[in-house]
């Protein structure tokens, strides 16, 4: 399938995916479309899953912008989640080690998180973090 010059952003088929005013066929791969389709995917490292830029359509479906609230300045310290946490930072740059683990996880400005439930970490946090927060 070719090109096509004009389109309508505002009933995009689900089968196809807009770049710079040109719609290519979704169904034939493209190093572009797997660049974009990992910029709004999830990956999971070491037990912490982590989302790039979330489109705000999921953050206002979700409600984040009304959960609470957290920050912290630079520090390192230890923390165990009792409970699973979702959040959205917001502000800061992060480095989370699991415990066990000499790996760590990087999170940034603009990053949607979920920490398990009962894992142990270390947060090394080098730029104060602001962010939301919910528990499960």
């Amino acid at each position: 399938m070719g090109c096509v010059g004009l389109v309508n952003l505002t009933s995009i088929n689900p089968h196809r995916l807009v770049l710079t005013n040109k719609i290519y066929n979704s169904r034939r791969p493209s190093s572009s479309m797997a660049a974009i389709r990992a910029e709004s995917m999830a990956t999971e490292k070491l037990g912490i899953t982590v989302e790039k830029n979330p489109p705000e359509s999921k953050l206002t479906q979700l409600g984040v912008r009304n959960w609470p609230k957290w920050g912290c300045p630079p520090s390192k310290f230890p923390w165990t989640y009792s409970a699973k946490e979702t959040c959205y930072l917001l502000e800061g740059k992060v480095k989370v080690y699991p415990e066990g683990s000499e790996e760590g996880v990087e999170i940034e400005a603009g990053d949607f998180v979920v920490f398990p439930k009962g894992m142990s970490c270390t947060w090394d946090v080098s730029v104060a973090v602001d962010k939301h927060y919910q528990f499960e």
